[in-house]
């Protein structure tokens, strides 16, 4: 036993070793410092069909600035990191804001948007070898617990996080968050208690790679979450990509009880990709199951999970996620890179989606369905270098019978994001 444990250390060591040491090729906190800053145009519209729902639309001016120091020299190294953001509304008074899946800017006691927002946020952090640990303003972005930073200026946790790459393609993580910022308030209290979480990601060669994350928000849920993403080139310019993802959730009692619903889902999705020179084919199929929808994101003080905008990696998530009770849903799409046509840094993407067998207290088929269209460009060179424009346009449709679930109508978003270094 001693020699099979000897053998597993020396393993380990020599995968260690294999790794460049990050912290003992560190120049200093000020030489490894740098700062970046956003500059953010966005803009959605929901138009909805339910009678009676009112279209929704906000439009904001955003920028984001992100300063990171480098680490002291020496066997352990330190830092600070600091996020600053401020946001102008351009449209999106009474009347306009308020969904809930637009949140640019929240509503003060009157229901009237916000005119204007500034966050700031900081975090200290120390590394040995491949290992940091930090505290403060995060932006985890795991399956588990995703950041959400796909609107105006991003959502934020304050917590610790720990991260390391000591083995040659494992990366573990590991944190304990008290608070949540919402990405259109500035306040640091949003409701959430407490989440703990930690995983880690393996990539066993060139084509194989794994992944196995778990989670606990306190007094809501717990979680866990598998990946597994296996690719086979065919050509230079063709491989095939299949990609597992999978959660497992249970709901705490008491906030099932809050929901009048059950407590247990699981919710899988396959999708095989093939891309042969400039197209991407991809086949999906997703399934939930359980006495209850898959639960994400939203704000404990609103009734919601408090775990993240984003944590929900799956195949079918467009606008609708496809997450209903007992919901089935397949997926067809292409993708269009016209880098080869003479065009790049432009791409074109269109997926359908269409689900069914959805659970509610009306029916147990009710049914929904997607077309998702997006435009991207982003500027190859010039002064403008790294601007994008991407423009998204989807139709959604849900039966009678699954109102209560989601809702139909048309959305289209508008970003510009312009990125640069400022040092």
């Amino acid at each position: 036993m001693k020699k099979r444990l000897s053998a597993i250390a020396l393993g380990l060591l020599s995968a260690t070793q294999a790794v460049a040491n990050d912290q003992a090729q560190s120049k200093g906190f000020i030489d490894d410092s740098h700062m970046d800053v956003l500059l953010r145009n966005a803009y959605i519209k929901r138009d909805y069909k339910e009678p009676g729902m009112r279209d929704r639309a906000e439009w904001g001016q955003g920028i984001i600035a992100n300063f990171e120091s480098g680490y002291t020299q020496g066997p352990v190294g330190f830092g600070v990191d600091g996020i600053a953001q401020y946001a102008v509304r351009l449209d999106g008074g009474r009347g306009r804001s308020g969904a809930g899946g637009i949140d640019f800017f929240a509503q003060d006691n009157d229901g009237k948007a916000r005119s204007q927002l500034a966050k700031f946020g900081a975090r200290v952090k120390m590394r040995f070898s491949n290992t940091e640990l930090s505290y403060g303003t995060q932006l985890p972005q795991l399956p588990v617990l995703s950041a959400d930073t796909s609107r105006l200026l991003y959502e934020t946790y304050t917590g610790f996080m720990l991260t390391s790459r000591e083995i040659d393609g494992l990366e573990v993580s590991a944190g304990y968050f008290t608070d949540e910022q919402r990405k259109s308030d500035d306040r640091h209290d949003s409701g959430l208690s407490s989440i703990s979480f930690g995983g880690a990601s393996y990539q066993f060669n060139d084509r194989f790679g794994a992944a196995f994350y778990a989670s606990d928000v306190e007094d809501v849920l717990n979680r866990q979450y598998l990946n597994l993403n296996f690719n086979q080139p065919f050509a230079s310019d063709q491989k095939l990509v299949l990609d597992f993802n999978g959660y497992n959730s249970r709901l705490d009692r008491g906030y099932a009880e809050s929901l009048d619903t059950g407590r247990s889902n699981t919710i899988w999705s396959l999708a095989a990709s093939y891309t042969w020179y400039v197209h991407t084919f991809k086949l999906a199929y997703q399934q939930s199951s359980g006495s209850t929808g898959y639960n994400y994101g939203g704000y404990r003080d609103q009734g919601g999970v408090g775990d993240g905008g984003n944590s929900i990696w799956l195949a079918n998530s467009y606008w609708s996620d496809f997450n209903a009770e007992d919901e089935r849903s397949w997926q067809a799409a292409y993708s269009l890179d016209f880098a080869g046509l003479g065009v790049p840094g432009l791409t074109w993407d269109i997926a359908y989606v269409r689900g069914d067998n959805i659970h509610t207290a009306a029916s147990s088929n009710g049914k929904e369905r997607e077309l998702f269209n997006q435009l991207q460009y982003k500027v190859q060179s010039g002064p403008a270098k790294d601007l994008s424009l991407k423009v998204r346009y989807s139709v959604l449709r849900v039966s009678n019978s699954a109102s209560d679930y989601n809702s139909s109508g048309n959305e289209i978003r508008v970003f510009v994001d312009y990125p640069f270094n400022v040092f």
